[in-house]
């Protein structure tokens, strides 16, 4: 699921279902204030608890630009969604990206 919303405190899993990809933060305008660099290894399921509120923007490292983005929102809080907004998708990300923006700007 490319978009989904959590509590605070609460951990999210990715599993590993083939062979290289991985979850990276997005670092430049992609996660709330005082959140430090995040980056699982290639083909290894990874788990972050998520403790800052706020919206986490993160993709796969190799495939980023193929579509393999996705955002979790942390407590309900929407207030870094301008930075989100500033960050440069490529491909067939920028469109997800935009379609995801526009779901979570609707959604209270």
């Amino acid at each position: 699921e490319p978009l989904i919303y959590i509590d605070v405190g609460d951990t999210v899993n990715w599993i590993a279902k083939s062979k290289g990809h991985n979850v990276e933060f997005i670092k430049k305008n992609g996660v709330p204030e005082g959140v430090g660099k995040f980056k699982s290894r290639l083909s290894k399921n990874a788990q972050f608890k998520f403790e800052i509120p706020g919206i986490y923007a993160y993709w796969c490292t190799p495939h980023r630009s193929m579509g393999m983005i996705g955002f979790v929102v942390v407590g309900k809080d929407k207030s870094n969604l301008s930075k989100i907004k500033k960050i440069k998708f490529k491909g067939k990300s920028k469109k997800i990206a935009a379609d995801l923006i526009k779901k979570i700007e609707v959604n209270n």
